[in-house]
């Protein structure tokens, strides 16, 4: 844990800046220069359309900015009262298995949520966290898109803690139209983004430093 720097931008960061922010800081870590960093965030309103984004999940094209960017996924939403982390590891250190990388993330969003007694879970085909929401119901909590390059990630994901949700009428999110997308606060927890950087803290190391096997 050491060796990974903890960052927290206190106002939101504009996007482009922080892909070159990203970009600079994984060739850095690729050269042994620089430290892995775990990057807490937030973005002003905007849409990105990742790898596999297809034109027609673009339903209002000119609500919000929207960039195109090399991450895995499709269109999502990012703004305000959404922590975005962006996960820079050297995969060499953790596990030279981008799946198992992938499934971690999603583990470390489980144990986060399970923290506000809230259980997230994984659905097969859909990659993300989902609540069961009851009556059939399942909305999405928090979204993973990221991109490994000789063995450094960047991207990482995004956790609805109280965004505006309206904002995801503007896109198909992730390319799944059949169910919906909450947030902590939506399901009735008053929970800050503070309480959930501690969360974040406090679950990183049983899944990313000691020994974990992916299922």
């Amino acid at each position: 844990m050491n060796d990974i720097e903890w960052r927290i931008s206190d106002t939101p960061v504009a996007y482009e800046a922080a892909v070159a922010e990203m970009e600079a800081r994984a060739a850095a870590i690729r050269a042994g220069t620089a430290r892995e960093l775990i990057w807490l965030l937030e973005h002003p309103p905007l849409y990105t359309a990742g790898a596999s984004a297809k034109p027609q999940d673009l339903i209002a094209p000119d609500s919000l900015p929207v960039y195109k960017t090399g991450r895995g996924g499709q269109y999502t939403y990012h703004g305000p009262g959404q922590r975005v982390v962006y996960v820079l590891l050297d995969l060499k250190k953790h596990s030279n298995d981008v799946r198992c990388f992938v499934h971690n993330l999603e583990e470390w969003i489980i144990r986060t949520l399970a923290r506000f007694s809230v259980k997230g879970e994984r659905r097969t085909g859909r990659v993300g966290v989902w609540v069961a929401r009851g009556a059939g119901r399942e909305d999405k909590i928090a979204a993973i898109g990221v991109r490994v390059r000789k063995w450094v990630s960047f991207h990482g994901l995004a956790i609805n803690v109280e965004p505006n949700l309206e904002h995801y009428a503007g896109i198909v999110p992730c390319g799944i139209a059949e169910h919906g997308v909450t947030s902590l606060v939506d399901l009735g927890l008053p929970v800050t983004m503070a309480d959930v950087d501690a969360a974040l803290r406090e679950t990183f190391e049983d899944v990313f430093i000691k020994p974990s096997a992916c299922a």
